[in-house]
């Protein structure tokens, strides 16, 4: 009877697994398909701003333009990555078809007239808002719904990036602090895979970074086979990522705070967003911090010079975050991802210089732990290093990204992340969201002021 129910719970698991795949296969088709589109796109958006600068004058009626496509046709699209989440958590209202040509088109727009943000978040709500769809298609009830969520982000980010593994975790791994369910492992797994190898069977081409860094050998003891000095160096480093991380979440959520408190004309907040990212980069004299700036035509500061010697200013990584804070919080759309790529290589960059150790070593481990602080995924970050630079360094890579995800405290860019488990003992009821927490210092902030 034993060896009966074994045979039967593992044919019980194999027709679980094909139902998934069955499921999951158009929806990763889809998805792997408009992320080809979205990157070409946002190529082309890019090409043609570096060739044309002066369309940057034209950010802030781009805002408007935004504005006036959430306002008539979002429902409640605007809400993007927390929308998903908070579906995930707990099925409500659902997530609009419209999400996805919506975030689409705007974050295409706020690219090509010079808005600083990233890529990840329309990938992930493009996957969102087509996993919706097909649920609906599908008729499924909450569970298996949720579970088709977080296929869909899974989905958007691997194939985004290129990185499917990094991808799978984290859409397990964001939705709720110190906490992993494995019920849609596979499932998600699946998803990640097809729609990176759809986006990738278009054409599309994602950029390969490299660190030439190999750990060194030397034996400090018979038991230990890299550089302890070194591995201090990266602790230290982990700390400053992890402030950054939270530096960037906070700028994001005041700056946000401010403009609905001060601005109480909604449609002078994109303008006024784009007017301070016009007015900042002149002041620099450098448009380097515009766009993705994953590439830069000029020569001048990016992601992949962050790599080289001479490659980034001392303060690239700021005027990078505050760019990006003001653009995301006023209104532009897009992710936050890339540019905490940016902020994060060029933060490792100056590190590097200032400590005398691996440029290009710092550089990828700043753009893998600065996204750790920021998104609270230290293990699906850890796996995006082994994926994007090789696996020589994964100690490095594992040691930067735990070490910020816990130096950036109760803080995020998702504010209906959930905090499962608390990152210290008695620090805040578990289950709440990041939102919540933040609800509830605001509030005892105007109570001991009043008091």
């Amino acid at each position: 009877m034993k060896k009966f129910a074994y045979s039967f719970e593992q044919f019980n698991i194999a027709r679980h697994l094909l139902y998934w795949t069955i499921l999951v296969i158009p929806v990763s088709i889809t998805v792997g398909s408009l992320v080809a589109l979205f990157l070409w796109l946002l190529d082309v958006a890019t090409a043609v701003r570096w060739n044309n600068i002066w369309l940057i004058f034209l950010l802030p009626l781009s805002g408007l333009l935004i504005t006036f496509l959430y306002k008539t046709f979002g429902k409640n699209s605007d809400a993007g990555n927390n929308l998903i989440m908070d579906e995930i958590h707990k099925p409500g209202g659902g997530i609009p078809t419209r999400m996805a040509p919506l975030v689409l088109f705007s974050t295409v727009i706020t690219h090509l007239f010079g808005g600083s943000a990233g890529r990840e978040g329309t990938a992930v709500q493009m996957g969102g808002s087509v996993s919706s769809l097909f649920s609906k298609w599908y008729k499924l009830k909450d569970r298996d719904k949720r579970i088709l969520l977080m296929c869909g982000m899974a989905a958007g980010f691997g194939a985004v990036f290129g990185t499917p593994i990094a991808g799978t975790i984290f859409a397990l791994e964001v939705l709720a602090i110190g906490r992993i369910k494995y019920d849609a492992l596979i499932p998600c797994f699946i998803a990640s895979i097809l729609a990176d190898i759809t986006c990738s069977a278009y054409g599309i081409h994602h950029t390969q970074y490299s660190i030439d860094f190999i750990r060194d050998t030397k034996q400090w003891m018979p038991f230990i086979s890299f550089d302890l000095w070194l591995l201090f160096k990266v602790i230290v480093a982990g700390v400053a990522f992890g402030l950054a991380g939270y530096l960037f979440g906070e700028m994001s959520h005041r700056i946000k705070d401010a403009a609905t408190k001060y601005v109480h004309n909604k449609w002078l907040t994109p303008v006024i967003g784009g007017i301070l990212v016009i007015a900042i980069s002149y002041a620099l004299g450098t448009f380097d911090y515009l766009g993705l700036g994953v590439t830069n035509p000029n020569s001048g500061v990016s992601i992949i010079s962050a790599f080289g010697l001479n490659g980034s200013r001392t303060w690239s990584w700021f005027w990078k975050l505050l760019l990006t804070a003001i653009t995301l919080s006023t209104g532009f759309k897009g992710g936050e991802v890339t540019p905490l790529f940016f902020i994060g290589a060029t933060l490792g960059n100056t590190l590097a210089i200032m400590s005398g150790s691996p440029i290009d070593l710092f550089a990828g481990l700043g753009f893998i732990a600065v996204f750790a602080g920021a998104t609270n995924t230290p293990l699906a970050c850890t796996l995006m290093g082994v994926e994007l630079f090789g696996s020589n360094n994964l100690i490095y890579y594992a040691v930067a990204c735990f070490t910020a995800y816990y130096f950036s405290g109760h803080s995020g860019i998702y504010g209906s992340q959930r905090i499962a488990v608390s990152k210290f003992h008695l620090s805040h009821p578990e289950e709440r969201t990041l939102k919540d927490i933040k609800k509830k210092f605001k509030t005892n902030d105007r109570g001991t002021q009043n008091n």
